[in-house]
């Protein structure tokens, strides 16, 4: 298995970071008694950044698998190990 590119792992932390705020931010929508119609809308927002993420780490994963195959597994193997992690993706 490949690691993170350098550029890749600042861009999930920066990421990550914005989806940790927006989670800081709903707890105290909900502290503050906020509809409920508010808080699923940042939820969902949450949702799709949490996705956005995850579908830059499939491509940094995709494409280090291209330049950089592991050695030990055939193309099959590596184009299965990729379909069974597109396939866990949740949309």
């Amino acid at each position: 298995m490949q690691e993170i590119s350098p550029s890749v792992r600042k861009e999930l932390r920066d990421r990550l970071s914005r989806i940790e705020g927006q989670a800081r931010g709903v707890q105290r929508m909900v502290d503050q008694g906020r509809s409920c119609q508010e808080v699923l809308h940042q939820l969902l927002a949450i949702r799709s950044a949490a996705h956005q993420a995850s579908l830059i780490l499939v491509e940094n994963h995709a494409l280090e698998c291209l330049r950089r195959p592991d050695q030990s597994l055939s193309t099959e193997e590596l184009v299965n190990d990729l379909i069974g992690v597109l396939a866990k993706m949740p949309y």
